[in-house]
């Protein structure tokens, strides 16, 4: 598979803009967390939006929150984006063990497999917070949890995106690089996100990561809002552009 840029994008509007910088995957999540939940109907709104301009080969993504408190609440809600139109699925597993995250992570992808059908994507989202990879090593349990659960591979992300701290702040592309190379010998993908900056991306693409997801670097450079500004489909020709 060809490395794939990721923008995670508010609506429709900024779904298209994002597709038509070249990003193959539009994430629908609402800015003001890590993976911050949107309805379901948006979900279902972006993608018939995309389909009606010409863009049906571009992936919808879409999470559950960082957080799963209740085992059968996350398989109920991991459907429900599944069937709103999300082609891939991730779910966060912060404050869980390796035991308890593979054996929750095990019950969502069976859950959307079963229901939704095998075409649907599940990833799990680990992070790589100090305080959170305590609970969850990403580079010591990740490949586990994913052997385990028959997820399709593995998020790693960072959970504060208010801190002004990215992912390399916490981990080195040396520690990443050999992530991939273990989740591709299970043949299964890497994902990497955490505010990940222009400049950045050369060198992780390098890793050999799957996907690189973005969402503050995707804005217009104009906008002071960051994160919360609008997606740009100019910035995201550019970071289109660094991919191999």
């Amino acid at each position: 598979m060809k490395q794939q840029l990721l923008v995670s994008i508010r609506g429709k509007k900024e779904a298209l803009a994002a597709a038509r910088g070249g990003a193959l995957i539009a994430d629908v999540e609402y800015p003001a967390s890590a993976l911050g939940t949107p309805y379901p109907l948006n979900i279902a709104a972006v993608r018939d939006g995309l389909n009606r301009a010409g863009f049906k080969r571009v992936g919808v993504s879409t999470n559950i929150g960082e957080v799963q408190s209740v085992r059968a609440a996350a398989c109920q809600a991991a459907l429900g984006v599944a069937v709103a139109g999300a082609d891939l699925i991730k779910f966060g597993l912060a404050e869980q063990s390796p035991d308890a995250a593979a054996y929750l992570s095990k019950s969502i992808v069976r859950t959307v497999r079963s229901l939704a059908g095998a075409k649907k994507k599940c990833f799990p989202a680990v992070f790589v917070d100090d305080d959170l990879s305590r609970w969850f090593d990403p580079f010591k349990d990740g490949p586990a949890l994913v052997a385990e659960s028959k997820a399709d591979g593995l998020l790693i992300d960072t959970f504060n995106k208010l801190i002004g701290k990215g992912l390399l702040d916490y981990c080195s592309l040396n520690e990443i690089g050999k992530l991939v190379q273990k989740l591709h010998r299970q043949k299964k993908q890497a994902w990497v996100a955490g505010s990940i900056t222009l400049e950045e991306l050369p060198s992780i693409w390098e890793t050999g990561v799957d996907v690189v997801c973005v969402r503050g670097a995707a804005c217009a450079k104009s906008d002071t809002k960051g994160r919360f500004g609008e997606v740009s489909t100019a910035m995201v020709k550019e970071l289109v552009a660094t991919i191999p």
